[in-house]
């Protein structure tokens, strides 16, 4: 299996480093090509996504990414900015399904913006629909008002819209999901107020005839975002769309601690994907060995999972990381009194120890 390795800007080295060596650690047969990407890409190429790199992502059977953007390129025209090359790897690989599990370890339910008595135990899957809705939708652009409050006024303006297969698609990956979890799906919209969002909520609930074993329920978005706070172990698979689902994962990823520890993974249609952290370059600290690189490993379970077919293996990854957190390692996002401060560095060597150490009681299987 091939793994195209896209670092990116700012953190995006240094923790797709680590992740690098937890996959190396495996010692699994796969090959792996590194290339520039956003920022980085522009400085060399002139373009956050060249051709050469956009070849790559397709020719390999999976993509680990890093994050992109940096403050100095905000005054680039839109199309030349770091964050235009993810959305061009979803379109172009059709990676229409986000999934962002936002798990609460044990251990880090202290460092959840919740009491901990709300967020213990909790194990929530969130999957956003990633190619349609009003990030993608045409016509969008500048104008001159003819109508509305302002005519003559200078406007902007985006199109939010959503196909039948764009909706059913997700809806199958939603209930197929809860059939492997708790059997809950809850489809978050904002029917009461947008046409296009009533359709959604048609369309899922007609998908759900498919499924009859799992349970569903319907929710307004401003709603889900209030009960992800208030009582956040309520949910077990919540699917929505790509703006709402943006929001919202980045909410839940504060209920685990830090956005630091939320990793993520983007299919196409045969289970082909791009996974990354859900966070960004942070690129205040970038170079400094403080970012937490436990999104990014955590990633690679997901990988190992959903791509490349090697359950046993992401398992093991993500023992190698509760038994880190066991052991007291924090980096700055998630350290605590009486817990062990470590870099970045650090907790990639404290990970790749973990798996190291139960490897050589229970080889990995490899195919």
């Amino acid at each position: 299996m091939k793994i195209a390795v896209l670092p990116g800007d700012g953190i995006g080295t240094e923790i797709v480093a680590q992740a690098l060596r937890v996959l190396n650690a495996l010692e699994l047969p796969l090959e792996m090509e590194t290339a520039l990407v956003g920022g980085a890409a522009y400085e060399a190429h002139g373009h956050p996504l060249p051709d050469a790199t956009l070849a790559l992502a397709k020719a390999a059977d999976a993509i680990l990414f890093g994050a992109v953007g940096d403050w100095k390129y905000d005054t680039l025209e839109r199309a030349l900015r770091p964050e235009q090359a993810i959305l061009g790897l979803r379109k172009h690989l059709g990676l229409f399904a986000n999934l962002r599990p936002a798990l609460c370890y044990a251990e880090l339910t202290h460092a959840s913006s919740l009491k901990p008595e709300l967020v213990a135990g909790l194990d929530i899957l969130i999957i956003r629909e990633l190619t349609g809705d009003i990030y993608f939708g045409q016509p969008r652009g500048r104008r001159v008002a003819v109508d509305g409050h302002f005519p003559g006024a200078e406007e902007a303006f985006d199109t939010m819209r959503y196909s039948r297969p764009e909706i059913e698609r997700i809806a199958h990956v939603a209930f197929q999901a809860a059939r492997k979890r708790q059997g809950r799906v809850t489809s978050v919209d904002k029917a009461n107020v947008l046409e296009t969002f009533q359709f959604w909520k048609d369309v899922v609930t007609e998908v759900h005839r498919e499924y009859p074993d799992v349970q569903l329920d319907h929710m307004y978005v401003d709603n889900a975002a209030m009960q992800l706070v208030k009582a956040p172990k309520r949910f077990d698979v919540l699917v929505t769309g790509n703006m709402f689902g943006d929001i919202l994962s980045d909410e839940a990823a504060m209920l685990t601690g830090s956005i630091g520890m939320l990793p993520s993974a983007s299919l196409d249609k045969n289970n082909k994907g791009l996974y990354e952290p859900s966070h960004g370059s942070a690129p205040d600290i970038a170079g400094q060995d403080r970012a937490n690189p436990l999104a990014t490993i955590l990633s690679v379970a997901m990988m190992l999972r959903y791509t490349l077919q090697q359950p046993e293996a992401a398992d093991r990854v993500e023992a190698a990381v509760r038994a880190v957190l066991a052991q007291g390692f924090r980096t700055a996002d998630i350290w605590s009194e009486g817990t062990s401060l470590v870099g970045t560095k650090a907790m990639g060597d404290a990970v790749v120890a973990a798996l190291t150490a139960a490897t050589k009681t229970t080889p990995i299987t490899k195919s």
